[in-house]
């Protein structure tokens, strides 16, 4: 049979029937056998002539064949999948990582199931479980939340389900972990104001309950210590525990407005993130304090908003899309072991933070804001 031939395939008129391996070799002309060789990549394959492996992949692409996910998954016990797990997708920290667990998955052909949490832990040992269902090889979480029972994602091990984190690490050695290291970044974005002659800074620290709040407080007091810098307590204000990933905005500009009404003196101010950051600019441009002409303001995470804001944020950069697709490859390498019966132990990432100066600082005047 030439390539030029007709295929002709029987069908039930007016049905929309799935095209199977059997329409496949009926329409090519070769044995089932051996249009499931072809069609499955199967070890026989090489022993396949070319010209035939051309026929049967021409016919099956030209009648629409589609492989049988399921029966696929039933024979292999693979389903090339992946459950990602976030906490709160509204959430401006999440989108670039999910574009790096998108893009890192897209290129080993494997299929993400993507699920919020919506901040709910319900919500979240519920998605656990339809994961679970659906046979996913791996787990990716991301979220900075300290709620999360630890003992679930724990019992992944027990199953050979490889599971990693985004924004924080669990306790043991059964889950993998990237997140960016805080404490440096903190200290960065301290470090930044002090060369810019900023002695009188406001701080807004982050929730209690978030994981990178202490170590990023932490990275500050450290840096104020080495350069002999005082903090004021007066001038240092902690955001209250929320699940809303807007709160930072609405807290960065209360607190903003609060120092100015209570009169305190200061030249620059550092947020615990970008939100938090950029509401406090609103606040201090509505009382008339230009930034950064009269204060400098610090952000972290540079997320998208920041480039976009006026002035455009200076900010401590996470690699949000790096960590998204460092975490793909660390699964996946519990994936592969798995399948090829090796040891894998769990990894802990800490990437490095990276200082984006752009229009939000500048060095302190003479005079400064204080006045």
């Amino acid at each position: 049979m030439s390539a030029e031939e007709p295929i002709a395939v029987k069908r039930a008129s007016g049905k929309n029937l799935t095209i199977t391996m059997k329409d496949v070799a009926q329409g090519s002309g070769f044995s089932p056998a051996t249009v499931s060789i072809v069609l499955n990549n199967a070890p026989l394959a090489r022993y396949i002539a070319p010209a035939t492996k051309k026929r049967i992949e021409e016919v099956a692409k030209k009648l629409g064949y589609r492989p049988n996910a399921m029966a696929r998954f039933l024979r292999s016990k693979r389903s090339r999948s992946v459950g990602v797990m976030f906490f709160d997708i509204t959430d401006p920290f999440c989108t670039p990582v999910l574009r790096g667990i998108e893009n890192a998955l897209y290129q080993l052909s494997y299929i993400p199931f993507f699920c919020d949490a919506h901040n709910q832990r319900n919500r979240f040992e519920r998605y656990l479980e339809m994961l679970l269902e659906h046979h996913v090889e791996a787990l990716i979480v991301v979220a900075n939340w300290l709620f999360v029972d630890i003992h679930l994602l724990a019992d992944l091990s027990k199953r050979n389900i490889p599971a990693a984190t985004i924004g924080w690490e669990l306790p043991g050695d059964t889950v993998s972990s990237v997140m960016v290291d805080n404490e440096a970044g903190g200290r960065l974005a301290l470090e930044h104001l002090y060369q810019l002659g900023h002695r009188k800074i406001a701080f807004i620290r982050g929730p209690k309950m978030l994981i990178d709040s202490a170590p990023r407080w932490r990275g500050i007091q450290k840096f104020a210590h080495s350069a002999g810098l005082e903090i004021e307590p007066s001038l240092v204000l902690q955001l209250p525990d929320s699940f809303d990933p807007n709160s930072g905005f609405e807290g960065g500009y209360r607190f903003a407005e609060e120092l100015l009404q209570k009169k305190k003196r200061f030249t620059a101010l550092i947020a615990f993130d970008d939100l938090t950051a950029i509401g406090a600019i609103r606040a201090l441009t509505r009382a008339g304090v230009k930034v950064p002409e009269q204060c400098s303001v610090v952000g972290f995470d540079d997320v998208a908003l920041s480039a976009m804001a006026a002035p455009a944020l200076t900010t401590v950069r996470q690699p949000l899309e790096a960590m998204g697709s460092l975490a793909v490859n660390t699964v996946m390498e519990g994936v592969n072991a798995g399948h090829e019966k090796r040891d894998w132990n769990i990894s802990r990432h800490k990437m490095n933070p990276e200082l984006v100066i752009r229009d939000s600082t500048r060095a302190a005047a003479l005079t400064g804001s204080d006045d």
